[in-house]
């Protein structure tokens, strides 16, 4: 999952960034308002996380013209402004979650799974395809009733695929998935995920579709 980070306070952002990280996110992060519109107009984030004190524009235009554009990318605002009239003008807007300042990381990163969850229409934070399960908040995979070690990134692959099981992810959108801006992406780093995927869960598990990427068939 790759998400956007807009926040002008370098202290809180870098640890933002490095919690995030943690839980095998890719982050952009941006200190502008202005900087986060073209962010968005390049890359297809899962999520944006967003301060409303920002320079430049702020964060509430930031939404407005988000929304104005269609996008319906999930937006949780971050701020220091907890008054009631302020949650309430950012949730009409168009957000569709609202922490203040300060925040504990773990509450963070179960808004994130809920409105990521939300996204693919999915109550829970497990993933059950067929013999496979995806604990989305423990980061473990269970198949046919065994556990299965996955690195953070073969995790990564799986979940992109298995959110939409039957569909094809071309591999520059599973990429966009496993790197932020300032990782170096390998030529053949998907092929080499696919390949240890295969390996664990079967040489079938993954369909690969000559040309355009790979898909996880829908479940019987």
């Amino acid at each position: 999952m790759r998400l956007l980070l807009v926040e002008d306070d370098p202290m809180i952002g870098e640890s933002i960034v490095e919690g995030l990280r943690g839980e095998n996110y890719a982050v952009d992060w941006v200190r502008d308002g202005r900087d986060a519109e073209l962010a968005l107009a390049g890359v297809d984030y899962d999520l944006m996380l967003l301060d409303l004190g920002l320079p430049g524009k702020q964060g509430m235009d930031v939404l407005r013209s988000t929304r104005k554009r269609g996008a319906d990318l999930p937006v949780l605002i971050i701020t220091a402004r907890d008054g009631t009239p302020a949650r309430v003008a950012g949730l009409d807007a168009g957000a569709d979650d609202y922490l203040v300042k300060p925040f504990d990381l773990d509450e963070l990163l179960a808004r994130i799974r809920a409105l990521l969850r939300r996204r693919v229409n999915r109550t829970r934070s497990v993933i059950e395809h067929g013999a496979l399960t995806l604990d989305l908040a423990s980061h473990e995979a269970t198949f046919e009733g065994e556990p299965v070690k996955l690195s953070a990134r073969e995790f990564s692959v799986l979940r992109a695929l298995l959110d939409n099981p039957g569909s094809v992810v071309s591999k520059s959108q599973l990429e966009e998935k496993l790197y932020g801006w300032n990782s170096e992406v390998e030529s053949n780093t998907v092929d080499v995920y696919v390949h240890h995927l295969r390996k664990k869960f079967g040489t079938d598990f993954i369909k690969n579709v000559r040309g355009v990427g790979y898909k996880i068939p829908a479940a019987e």
